[in-house]
């Protein structure tokens, strides 16, 4: 598999629990529109403390006529990177790829080499849950300690468009508080990972990021 476009980063999330996002809803043209544009990164920690929860959105802005057509691409790897050293290299890896209305888990693993190219680990610990079908209840499986979750989900990405031409125009020096949620009713394509922290390693401070990659 090689790199496409698209990577996002959380840095530093305590182990002791702290949210971190990063967004960004606007790619370039060869990723954008689909499931290897990521459009959220979310980590944080879980209901229960001992978990940390990573979630992957992508292929956002999706109106409700377009989430009912809207399907993971089988060419699309997503990849949950951990580096627990402070190196900004990853130690460990959780891989997601879909196949046949069902997403496939594998890992946490050490991966064979770092960087820009993956393969798929099916050797690692794996698991499978069935895509959640937009407009069902959310459909989750667990392994291990682990919970994982695929499907659509409402989009969380708050953006108040027409303040921000205001503002461009000079017709004003900043957002309202509250704002107009522009993109209010629009989904994303989610991919959430609930995982223990002791199988994260380290000590202190985790770095995650998110990576797609198509072949």
């Amino acid at each position: 598999m090689r790199k496409s476009k698209n990577l996002l980063w959380v840095l530093g999330i305590l182990l002791t629990g702290i949210t971190l996002v990063a967004a960004d809803h606007i790619d370039a043209p060869a990723v954008s529109g689909g499931t290897s544009d990521i459009t959220d990164y979310f980590a944080f920690q879980a209901e229960n403390s001992s978990n940390l929860v990573f979630a992957a959105n992508v292929q956002g802005l999706l109106s409700p006529n377009a989430t009912s057509m809207a399907t993971f691409n089988e060419n699309v790897l997503v990849e949950f990177n951990i580096d627990n050293t402070g190196d900004n290299v990853e130690d460990l890896v959780i891989q997601a790829i879909p196949r046949d209305g069902k997403m496939y888990f594998f890992g946490p693993f050490a991966p064979p080499s770092t960087g820009l190219n993956s393969t798929i680990q099916t050797a690692a610990t794996s698991s499978i849950v069935d895509i959640t079908p937009y407009g069902s209840d959310p459909i989750t499986t667990s392994n291990q300690g682990m919970q994982f979750f695929a499907g659509p989900r409402d989009d969380p990405f708050f953006f108040d468009f027409g303040q921000f031409n205001e503002i461009l125009a000079g017709n004003a020096t900043g957002f309202n508080n509250p704002g107009t949620d522009t993109f209010a009713g629009t989904n994303v394509l989610s991919i959430v990972v609930e995982i223990p922290k002791s199988m994260l390693g380290g000590n202190g401070t985790l770095n995650t990021w998110v990576e797609t990659k198509t072949n």
